[in-house]
């Protein structure tokens, strides 16, 4: 590395040290484009974060394992203002990276769009092996509370996917407060959700 660049490289690590964080971990088969994702990344970005939404691996057919690696490999170091957005199934590795996490690190907290412990309508013997995983394999609530202490989570009443049993499951499972809005279905660019206000109002709402 040229000194000029090392240097440059230095100022940005520096200048960025102390700022606010957000990782947006999108859903099964989603994508870093898809539907509200760049509208909150330009509205936190405005609002002074630094945000990311890294491409998960084999998005079609996702990997507790290679999921929770990549994360890991994305975010690197964590703290107290590091900050989550998840949708869908990128909840659920979110979840996961952080009960891997050592248990001196601590994180600012965790936005999740239509999370879920439970699914319905899955239609296909491939999609229902694909979620198996992820809905059999037990977290360990504590280690991911221990870590991280403030969630909110949104759901739709009209979600195809997520049954509204998973409010209470994550009320009672992480403490996370909940939020049900109307007419999002699962909240996926093919819903045509651009924007997601809830989303937003909720990140800034955990980084106070």
């Amino acid at each position: 590395m040229q000194r000029a660049d090392y240097l440059k490289s230095f100022r940005f690590l520096k200048s960025t040290k102390n700022m606010k964080r957000v990782f947006i971990i999108h859903g099964w088969d989603g994508y870093p484009t898809e539907g509200w994702f760049p509208w909150l990344k330009n509205k936190l970005e405005k609002n002074g974060f630094i945000v990311e939404i890294p491409t998960m691996p084999d998005a079609a057919e996702p990997k507790i394992n290679k999921w929770v690696s990549h994360l890991a490999k994305v975010v690197k170091d964590v703290d107290i203002d590091t900050y989550f957005v998840g949708h869908s199934i990128g909840c659920q590795a979110i979840m996961r990276y952080i009960e891997s996490l050592d248990l001196k690190k601590k994180v600012g907290g965790a936005v999740f769009v239509a999370g879920w412990f439970t699914l319905m309508n899955l239609e296909t013997d491939e999609e229902k092996e694909i979620a198996k995983p992820w809905i059999n394999k037990s977290m360990d609530f504590n280690k991911i509370r221990q870590r991280i202490n403030k969630f909110i989570v949104i759901f739709s009443a009209n979600d195809p996917f997520v049954p509204i049993e998973n409010k209470k499951l994550f009320e009672d499972r992480l403490g996370a407060k909940t939020i049900v809005v109307s007419g999002m279905g699962h909240f996926s660019g093919s819903d045509g959700i651009e924007e997601l206000p809830s989303a937003y109002n909720a990140v800034i709402e955990i980084a106070k």
